[in-house]
Protein backbone atom coordinates (compact mmCIF):
# COMPACT_ATOMS: atom_id res chain seq x y z
CA UNK A 1 0.00 0.00 0.00
CA UNK A 2 1.33 3.41 -0.43
CA UNK A 3 1.57 6.24 1.51
CA UNK A 4 -1.34 8.78 0.81
CA UNK A 5 -0.87 12.48 1.65
CA UNK A 6 1.96 13.64 3.70
CA UNK A 7 3.21 11.03 6.16
CA UNK A 8 5.79 12.13 9.24
CA UNK A 9 9.00 10.10 9.61
CA UNK A 10 11.14 9.80 12.59
CA UNK A 11 14.50 8.88 12.21
CA UNK A 12 16.42 7.27 15.09
CA UNK A 13 19.94 8.36 14.32
CA UNK A 14 20.81 10.88 10.67
CA UNK A 15 24.07 11.61 11.73
CA UNK A 16 26.01 8.52 10.27
CA UNK A 17 26.29 7.69 6.53
CA UNK A 18 22.56 5.32 6.29
CA UNK A 19 20.97 7.65 8.47
CA UNK A 20 22.04 10.81 5.99
CA UNK A 21 21.22 8.90 3.13
CA UNK A 22 18.11 8.46 4.03
CA UNK A 23 17.33 12.06 5.47
CA UNK A 24 18.23 13.42 2.34
CA UNK A 25 15.67 10.94 0.45
CA UNK A 26 12.95 12.32 2.62
CA UNK A 27 13.53 15.48 1.92
CA UNK A 28 13.00 15.00 -1.91
CA UNK A 29 10.05 13.17 -1.25
CA UNK A 30 7.05 15.39 -1.65
CA UNK A 31 5.20 12.65 0.19
CA UNK A 32 7.34 12.89 3.61
CA UNK A 33 8.44 15.10 6.20
CA UNK A 34 10.67 14.77 9.11
CA UNK A 35 8.98 14.72 12.33
CA UNK A 36 9.41 13.93 16.48
CA UNK A 37 9.22 10.50 17.37
CA UNK A 38 5.84 11.46 19.68
CA UNK A 39 4.48 11.95 16.64
CA UNK A 40 5.46 11.02 13.38
CA UNK A 41 3.58 7.72 11.79
CA UNK A 42 6.56 6.48 11.14
CA UNK A 43 9.44 5.36 13.09
CA UNK A 44 12.86 4.73 11.56
CA UNK A 45 15.56 2.71 13.63
CA UNK A 46 19.03 2.46 12.34
CA UNK A 47 19.73 -1.14 14.52
CA UNK A 48 22.75 -1.94 12.82
CA UNK A 49 23.86 1.71 11.47
CA UNK A 50 24.62 2.63 14.86
CA UNK A 51 27.01 -0.28 16.41
CA UNK A 52 30.44 1.83 16.43
CA UNK A 53 28.73 4.58 18.65
CA UNK A 54 26.71 2.10 20.92
CA UNK A 55 29.93 -0.23 21.48
CA UNK A 56 31.87 3.17 22.63
CA UNK A 57 29.03 3.75 25.02
CA UNK A 58 29.18 0.23 26.11
CA UNK A 59 25.43 0.52 25.19
CA UNK A 60 22.81 -2.57 24.29
CA UNK A 61 21.40 -2.36 20.83
CA UNK A 62 18.15 -3.22 22.65
CA UNK A 63 18.75 0.02 24.74
CA UNK A 64 16.93 3.24 23.27
CA UNK A 65 14.66 1.13 20.85
CA UNK A 66 11.69 0.24 23.71
CA UNK A 67 11.75 3.73 25.14
CA UNK A 68 11.42 5.03 21.70
CA UNK A 69 8.24 3.20 20.87
CA UNK A 70 6.80 3.79 24.29
CA UNK A 71 6.75 7.46 22.85
CA UNK A 72 5.75 6.74 19.51
CA UNK A 73 1.69 7.01 20.33
CA UNK A 74 1.02 7.92 17.16
CA UNK A 75 3.28 5.35 14.75
CA UNK A 76 1.57 3.09 12.70
CA UNK A 77 4.45 1.99 10.80
CA UNK A 78 7.95 0.54 12.12
CA UNK A 79 11.44 -0.10 9.83
CA UNK A 80 13.78 -1.76 11.55
CA UNK A 81 17.05 -2.11 10.21
CA UNK A 82 18.50 -5.05 11.58
CA UNK A 83 21.02 -7.19 9.75
CA UNK A 84 21.89 -10.70 7.49
CA UNK A 85 24.14 -11.78 10.73
CA UNK A 86 21.33 -12.63 12.69
CA UNK A 87 20.83 -15.45 10.58
CA UNK A 88 23.84 -16.81 11.86
CA UNK A 89 27.33 -18.14 9.59
CA UNK A 90 27.30 -21.90 9.80
CA UNK A 91 28.59 -24.69 7.60
CA UNK A 92 24.93 -25.81 6.28
CA UNK A 93 23.42 -22.75 5.81
CA UNK A 94 21.53 -22.92 3.04
CA UNK A 95 22.68 -20.84 -0.43
CA UNK A 96 20.80 -18.61 -0.57
CA UNK A 97 19.54 -17.66 3.13
CA UNK A 98 15.73 -16.52 2.38
CA UNK A 99 13.44 -14.53 4.95
CA UNK A 100 11.86 -18.40 6.18
CA UNK A 101 15.04 -19.25 7.76
CA UNK A 102 15.69 -19.53 11.84
CA UNK A 103 17.90 -17.22 13.32
CA UNK A 104 20.89 -18.85 14.22
CA UNK A 105 23.57 -15.98 15.09
CA UNK A 106 26.37 -17.04 16.78
CA UNK A 107 25.85 -17.24 20.13
CA UNK A 108 29.96 -16.02 21.12
CA UNK A 109 28.76 -12.85 18.89
CA UNK A 110 26.52 -10.85 21.22
CA UNK A 111 25.93 -7.69 18.85
CA UNK A 112 24.05 -10.31 16.54
CA UNK A 113 22.21 -11.53 19.35
CA UNK A 114 20.88 -8.60 20.46
CA UNK A 115 19.84 -7.78 17.13
CA UNK A 116 17.66 -11.01 16.96
CA UNK A 117 16.05 -9.40 20.19
CA UNK A 118 15.42 -6.14 18.91
CA UNK A 119 13.83 -7.76 16.33
CA UNK A 120 11.51 -10.22 18.55
CA UNK A 121 10.54 -6.48 20.40
CA UNK A 122 9.52 -5.03 17.07
CA UNK A 123 7.19 -8.08 16.70
CA UNK A 124 5.80 -7.50 19.96
CA UNK A 125 4.79 -4.08 19.29
CA UNK A 126 3.51 -5.17 16.01
CA UNK A 127 0.98 -7.67 17.62
CA UNK A 128 0.00 -5.31 20.53
CA UNK A 129 -2.46 -3.33 18.29
CA UNK A 130 -3.68 -4.05 15.51
CA UNK A 131 -3.34 -2.07 11.98
CA UNK A 132 0.35 -2.11 12.98
CA UNK A 133 2.88 -3.27 10.70
CA UNK A 134 7.06 -3.24 11.03
CA UNK A 135 9.49 -3.80 7.90
CA UNK A 136 12.31 -5.64 9.03
CA UNK A 137 15.43 -4.98 7.21
CA UNK A 138 18.01 -7.64 7.10
CA UNK A 139 21.34 -5.87 5.15
CA UNK A 140 24.54 -7.70 3.86
CA UNK A 141 27.56 -6.03 5.39
CA UNK A 142 26.84 -2.04 4.27
CA UNK A 143 29.69 -0.13 3.21
CA UNK A 144 30.76 2.93 0.97
CA UNK A 145 33.72 5.51 0.68
CA UNK A 146 32.15 7.94 3.06
CA UNK A 147 29.96 6.01 5.25
CA UNK A 148 31.53 2.43 6.07
CA UNK A 149 31.39 1.95 9.58
CA UNK A 150 34.21 0.45 12.07
CA UNK A 151 32.49 -2.27 12.18
CA UNK A 152 31.82 -3.02 8.96
CA UNK A 153 35.14 -2.58 8.39
CA UNK A 154 36.43 -5.03 10.88
CA UNK A 155 34.38 -7.32 9.22
CA UNK A 156 35.40 -6.87 5.38
CA UNK A 157 39.04 -6.71 6.45
CA UNK A 158 38.53 -10.49 8.00
CA UNK A 159 36.78 -11.51 4.30
CA UNK A 160 39.16 -13.48 2.08
CA UNK A 161 41.94 -13.56 4.83
CA UNK A 162 41.87 -16.89 5.57
CA UNK A 163 45.22 -18.15 6.27
CA UNK A 164 45.73 -21.57 4.02
CA UNK A 165 42.08 -22.62 3.78
CA UNK A 166 39.47 -21.76 1.15
CA UNK A 167 37.42 -18.90 1.86
CA UNK A 168 33.92 -18.72 1.56
CA UNK A 169 31.87 -16.61 -0.82
CA UNK A 170 30.49 -12.49 0.57
CA UNK A 171 28.25 -10.01 -0.34
CA UNK A 172 28.51 -6.20 0.18
CA UNK A 173 25.99 -3.68 -0.07
CA UNK A 174 26.63 -0.32 -1.07
CA UNK A 175 25.03 2.08 1.73
CA UNK A 176 23.21 4.18 -1.32
CA UNK A 177 21.22 1.04 -2.11
CA UNK A 178 20.74 0.29 1.51
CA UNK A 179 19.03 3.47 1.94
CA UNK A 180 17.28 3.40 -1.15
CA UNK A 181 15.36 0.21 0.15
CA UNK A 182 14.26 2.30 3.41
CA UNK A 183 12.81 4.42 1.70
CA UNK A 184 10.58 2.05 -0.15
CA UNK A 185 9.96 0.44 3.23
CA UNK A 186 8.67 3.76 4.46
CA UNK A 187 6.74 4.77 1.50
CA UNK A 188 5.26 1.43 0.83
CA UNK A 189 4.77 0.50 4.38
CA UNK A 190 5.94 -2.98 3.69
CA UNK A 191 4.90 -5.76 6.56
CA UNK A 192 7.28 -8.27 7.20
CA UNK A 193 11.50 -9.50 6.46
CA UNK A 194 13.34 -8.29 3.79
CA UNK A 195 16.89 -8.88 2.84
CA UNK A 196 18.68 -6.53 1.38
CA UNK A 197 22.12 -7.41 -1.06
CA UNK A 198 22.97 -7.12 -4.09
CA UNK A 199 22.54 -9.68 -6.49
CA UNK A 200 24.70 -12.63 -6.37
CA UNK A 201 28.07 -12.43 -4.57
CA UNK A 202 31.90 -12.74 -4.63
CA UNK A 203 33.69 -15.83 -4.54
CA UNK A 204 36.18 -16.51 -1.87
CA UNK A 205 39.66 -16.19 -4.35
CA UNK A 206 38.51 -13.04 -5.97
CA UNK A 207 37.70 -11.57 -1.87
CA UNK A 208 41.49 -12.44 -1.41
CA UNK A 209 42.45 -11.02 -4.59
CA UNK A 210 40.47 -7.53 -4.41
CA UNK A 211 42.02 -7.35 -1.08
CA UNK A 212 45.46 -7.30 -2.29
CA UNK A 213 45.57 -11.17 -0.20
CA UNK A 214 49.44 -13.29 -0.18
CA UNK A 215 49.12 -16.24 -2.03
CA UNK A 216 47.35 -18.96 -0.07
CA UNK A 217 50.28 -21.84 0.93
CA UNK A 218 48.33 -24.61 2.29
CA UNK A 219 49.87 -26.13 5.95
CA UNK A 220 48.85 -28.33 8.88
CA UNK A 221 45.42 -27.53 10.29
CA UNK A 222 47.22 -27.00 13.64
CA UNK A 223 49.43 -24.72 12.20
CA UNK A 224 47.33 -22.84 10.53
CA UNK A 225 44.85 -22.15 14.03
CA UNK A 226 48.49 -21.17 15.42
CA UNK A 227 48.93 -18.41 12.62
CA UNK A 228 45.33 -17.43 12.15
CA UNK A 229 45.19 -16.51 15.65
CA UNK A 230 48.56 -14.52 15.71
CA UNK A 231 47.30 -12.81 12.17
CA UNK A 232 43.95 -11.48 14.26
CA UNK A 233 45.59 -10.55 16.84
CA UNK A 234 48.39 -8.22 15.76
CA UNK A 235 46.92 -7.14 12.28
CA UNK A 236 43.64 -7.13 12.65
CA UNK A 237 43.11 -5.19 15.85
CA UNK A 238 40.15 -5.52 18.42
CA UNK A 239 37.89 -8.30 16.79
CA UNK A 240 34.86 -8.56 18.35
CA UNK A 241 34.19 -11.97 20.04
CA UNK A 242 32.23 -14.63 17.91
CA UNK A 243 33.27 -12.16 14.76
CA UNK A 244 35.50 -14.68 13.29
CA UNK A 245 32.52 -17.31 12.07
CA UNK A 246 31.43 -14.85 10.17
CA UNK A 247 34.43 -14.83 7.88
CA UNK A 248 34.89 -18.97 8.40
CA UNK A 249 31.33 -20.24 6.75
CA UNK A 250 29.26 -18.18 4.18
CA UNK A 251 25.97 -16.05 5.10
CA UNK A 252 24.66 -14.92 1.43
CA UNK A 253 21.57 -14.03 1.66
CA UNK A 254 18.51 -14.22 -1.06
CA UNK A 255 17.34 -10.61 -2.64
CA UNK A 256 14.37 -11.80 -4.38
CA UNK A 257 11.44 -10.45 -1.70
CA UNK A 258 12.87 -7.20 -1.93
CA UNK A 259 12.97 -6.65 -5.61
CA UNK A 260 9.35 -8.27 -6.14
CA UNK A 261 8.53 -4.96 -4.50
CA UNK A 262 10.65 -2.13 -6.47
CA UNK A 263 14.04 -2.14 -5.02
CA UNK A 264 16.67 -2.69 -7.52
CA UNK A 265 20.59 -2.82 -6.87
CA UNK A 266 22.69 -0.43 -8.72
CA UNK A 267 26.16 -1.25 -6.93
CA UNK A 268 27.51 -4.46 -7.43
CA UNK A 269 29.20 -6.70 -4.50
CA UNK A 270 32.57 -5.82 -5.75
CA UNK A 271 32.03 -2.38 -6.33
CA UNK A 272 30.82 -1.85 -3.26
CA UNK A 273 33.53 -3.57 -1.72
CA UNK A 274 36.49 -1.46 -3.48
CA UNK A 275 34.50 1.78 -2.68
CA UNK A 276 34.26 0.80 0.89
CA UNK A 277 37.78 -0.49 1.54
CA UNK A 278 41.27 1.21 1.14
CA UNK A 279 43.75 -0.12 -1.32
CA UNK A 280 46.47 -2.16 -0.43
CA UNK A 281 50.40 -1.64 -1.02
CA UNK A 282 50.11 -5.58 -1.65
CA UNK A 283 47.78 -4.33 -4.56
CA UNK A 284 50.75 -2.53 -6.53
CA UNK A 285 53.05 -5.73 -6.23
CA UNK A 286 54.05 -7.98 -9.38
CA UNK A 287 52.92 -11.44 -8.70
CA UNK A 288 56.13 -12.86 -8.70
CA UNK A 289 57.42 -10.50 -5.72
CA UNK A 290 54.46 -11.30 -4.08
CA UNK A 291 55.24 -15.10 -4.10
CA UNK A 292 58.86 -14.70 -2.82
CA UNK A 293 57.56 -11.71 0.06
CA UNK A 294 54.95 -14.72 1.14
CA UNK A 295 57.38 -16.98 1.04
CA UNK A 296 59.92 -15.05 2.99
CA UNK A 297 57.05 -13.97 5.52
CA UNK A 298 56.33 -17.26 5.82
CA UNK A 299 60.01 -18.86 6.75
CA UNK A 300 59.82 -16.30 9.08
CA UNK A 301 56.92 -16.92 10.94
CA UNK A 302 57.22 -20.65 10.93
CA UNK A 303 60.80 -20.00 12.47
CA UNK A 304 59.32 -17.51 15.11
CA UNK A 305 56.34 -20.23 16.29
CA UNK A 306 59.21 -22.61 16.14
CA UNK A 307 61.45 -20.37 18.51
CA UNK A 308 58.28 -19.93 20.77
CA UNK A 309 57.43 -23.76 21.09
CA UNK A 310 60.87 -25.11 21.80
CA UNK A 311 61.25 -21.92 24.59
CA UNK A 312 58.17 -23.25 26.08
CA UNK A 313 59.34 -26.96 26.36
CA UNK A 314 62.32 -25.59 27.73
CA UNK A 315 60.70 -23.91 30.53
CA UNK A 316 58.40 -26.58 31.08
CA UNK A 317 61.30 -29.62 31.28
CA UNK A 318 62.99 -26.99 33.86
CA UNK A 319 59.97 -27.15 35.98
CA UNK A 320 59.78 -30.63 36.19
CA UNK A 321 63.96 -31.61 36.75
CA UNK A 322 64.57 -32.07 40.25
CA UNK A 323 66.40 -29.18 42.38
Amino acid sequence: MTVASTTGVWISDGSDGLGQRVLRRLEASPALVQGEVGNSDVVVWLASADADARARRRQSATEGFTMALAEATHVRHLVLVSSAMVYGAWANNPVPITEEAVLRPDVEFVYARQLGAVEQLADEWRLAQPGRTVTVLRPAIAMAADGTSGFAAALAAGMGQRFGEDDPPAQFLHIDDLASAVLIAVEQQLDGVYNVAPDGWVAGERVRALAGAVPRLKLPERITEVISNLRWRFERGPIPPGLRSYTRWSWLVANDRLKAEGWTPTVTNEQAYVEGTEGKWWTMVTPKRRQEIALGGLVTLVAAIGLIIWRAVRRAQRRRSPR
